[in-house]
């Protein structure tokens, strides 16, 4: 029988739950499997501090997902930091966008 529902595919991968080995929230074995980090387990990920990025998560600066009052972060959530964060390289040869500071003589 076939259906219109996304969800059906016979080719569809049904994510599964996170292993409850290790501490909640950090990851276990291959990362495979993760659904949601915690901020703890984010910020080792992504090698920063927690503290940074529950701030940010607080004034909404970066994406992340509450479930319920929990805040807790996605893989895209995760990738989706990095991707902001990205900067190119700076090019030291180009003129300054603002004149430089002219020192009066008196």
């Amino acid at each position: 029988m076939k259906t219109d529902d996304p969800l059906h595919h016979s080719n569809a991968v049904t994510p599964e739950l996170p292993r409850q080995s290790g501490p909640a929230g950090s990851p276990t074995g291959d990362d495979a499997g993760h659904l949601l980090y915690t901020p703890a387990a984010a910020a080792e990920r992504l090698t920063i501090g927690e503290s940074w990025l529950r701030r940010k998560a607080g004034q909404r600066l970066i994406p992340c997902t509450f479930v319920g009052k929990h805040l807790r972060f996605s893989d895209e959530d995760l990738r989706a930091i990095v991707a902001a964060g990205r900067r190119g390289p700076s090019q030291r040869n180009q003129a300054p966008s603002r004149p430089g500071r002219q020192l009066s003589r008196r």
